[in-house]
């Protein structure tokens, strides 16, 4: 347990102040070429500047290995360890040449770290879906509470957020369902000012590949993990699209996350938010979903706080008053429109042979007669709940349980 503690405070740890630092690197720090040089004593990684065998993972503490304290995300060093779970592309279709037009007003590439409109508290909560999540829902949902899940798609040993045998994709479906705001938090939650531009690249697609395979679309909010980014991560989330959300308001749980420290977050929020003017107020709130004492016990104590002090909880979107359509991106339209609810996956071939999704030729079953248009996770169109239940790729068919954004 000391162990996973520890690597959690790591994953938590993203500062106290919502505008994230400028940690300008050397250029030659920022594009290096792929490292060649491979260890030979078992030693890897920054500070050795070598790299595991293609099979193995290397630790945060520099050892080539393999399991879950060498390979799990994030402490597992990607750039020297090829078998890093976070260097493992996830199913789903490729993003890369979406489309990604800038709509609306809200800026790309660059930091927002407050709401727009007086009045809203925008609950986020970062890392998950966890094991406390599902918890998390529900007492939202006792609220009438909206919040944005800045979603990490694959860290702390729990698998890819689309892996079918887990509970993540019915969770995040039914963030969309509760009427919730999801956003990417990167693929495994690296710090992504010392990675390279192609390491870099792989923690926003791969995350997005994930989303859609989930969802049929991906989101155009991102928060920095750790806060940390610089005028090269900036220039690069622009070009994807990506509008960069910070916070003004810390509870900082995930140092309190104990019962007899948990008070510590609760007299942050309450010297923040209790006896203020929701008519001359408004904050952009940071939390995490895999610290316990935060869901079971802060998270309820700022509800309260919000409904009595007249605030709203909204989601990110929401307090910036931008539009439901401009959060996320549909993907199997071309070009991609402002209308993520829109259907069809016009760009995607029909099936000629019952196969489908991405193993397939991205054919897609939503043309099939007989209403034959779910695409299973085998690849297969069918209607059956084995086709259009658990599993199903809403990317290339319909499936029963896929919410459009904002329904």
């Amino acid at each position: 347990m000391k162990v996973f503690g520890a690597l959690m405070l790591a994953l938590f740890a993203s500062g106290s102040a919502g505008r994230r630092g400028r940690q300008l690197f050397p250029k030659s720090e920022r594009t290096r070429d792929p490292i060649e040089k491979r260890q030979s004593d078992g030693r890897c990684g920054n500070g050795f500047d070598t790299v595991c065998a293609d099979d193995e993972c290397c630790s945060s503490a520099g050892w080539c290995g393999t399991g879950y304290l060498y390979c799990s995300a994030p402490a597992c060093q990607i750039e020297y360890g090829p078998a890093c779970d976070a260097n493992v592309r996830p199913n789903g279709p490729d993003t890369t040449n979406i489309a990604r037009p800038k709509i609306g007003n809200i800026p790309y590439g660059e930091a927002i770290n407050r709401c727009s409109r007086n009045g809203d508290i925008a609950l986020t909560y970062d890392d998950g879906p966890f094991t406390y999540t599902e918890d998390l829902l529900d007492l939202l949902q006792e609220y009438n509470a909206k919040a944005t899940f800045y979603i990490t798609g694959r860290n702390l040993g729990k698998g890819a957020i689309n892996d079918p045998d887990t509970a993540w994709p019915g969770l995040i479906r039914r963030m969309i369902r509760d009427g919730h705001q999801v956003a990417s938090h990167t693929w495994s939650h690296q710090r992504l000012t010392t990675l390279s531009r192609s390491k870099f690249w792989n923690q926003m697609i791969y995350n997005e590949i994930a989303f859609a395979d989930i969802l049929g679309y991906f989101p155009t909010y991102m928060r920095p993990p750790y806060s940390a980014s610089n005028e090269d991560t900036d220039a690069w989330l622009d070009e994807l699209g990506y509008h960069i959300t910070y916070f003004n308001l810390d509870t900082e749980g995930y140092l309190h996350d104990s019962p007899n420290m948990i008070s510590a977050s609760k007299t942050i929020w309450d010297n923040t938010v209790e006896g203020k003017d929701p008519e001359t107020n408004r904050w952009l709130h940071i939390d995490h979903d895999p610290v316990y004492q935060t869901v079971y016990n802060l998270t309820e104590h700022m509800l309260q706080s919000i409904q009595s002090n007249g605030f709203r909880a909204v989601t990110v979107g929401e307090c910036l008053q931008d539009p439901k359509d401009n959060w996320y991106r549909k993907v199997g339209n071309q070009p991609m429109s402002s209308d993520p609810s829109s259907e069809g996956s016009s760009s995607f071939p029909p099936t000629t042979n019952g196969r489908c999704g991405s193993r397939y030729g991205e054919a897609t079953c939503r043309h099939e007669p007989l209403g034959e248009t779910c695409c299973s996770r085998a690849g297969w169109c069918g209607s059956t709940e084995e086709h259009c239940g658990r599993g199903c790729q809403p990317v290339f068919g319909t499936c029963n349980d896929t919410p459009e954004p904002g329904t």
